[in-house]
């Protein structure tokens, strides 16, 4: 009867931790931009996000995040975000469906670095 009463739990456990890392660590990373000089703005995708110094909520995806900066006077900056394996993932243990959900949601990866400080180079 305990086996069975400790197997049970362990099989809920189980179940109750499928995709983990999107239930413990959400689904985007909160990313500041700075620059030199400030006033540059953060463009994702083509998108206007924020002016720098900026936080704003990046998500996460598969794929990379390229990041460009914008300034009246300055080089446009093109940079990719850094990310890495998001290890609370692993709590999926061998649970399918939370690692495809993980996956899904971009929660397989976070993003490695929080704070970006730019320096942009005049027009010449």
């Amino acid at each position: 009867m305990k086996i069975f009463k400790f197997s049970s739990a362990l099989l809920i456990g189980a179940i109750s931790l499928s995709s983990c890392a999107t239930i413990f660590t959400g689904t985007s990373d909160s990313i500041t931009f700075n620059s030199q000089p400030e006033g540059a703005k953060v463009y994702e995708a083509g998108i206007e996000k924020c002016t720098t110094p900026c936080t704003y909520k990046v998500s996460r995806s598969l794929s990379q995040k390229t990041i460009e900066m914008k300034k009246d006077g300055y080089e446009n900056k093109i940079f990719t975000l850094d990310s890495k394996f998001n290890s609370v993932s692993i709590l999926n243990l061998f649970g399918i469906l939370g690692w495809g959900i993980d996956a899904a949601t971009g929660s397989l990866k976070k993003y490695d670095t929080k704070v970006y400080n730019i320096d942009l180079e005049q027009k010449k």
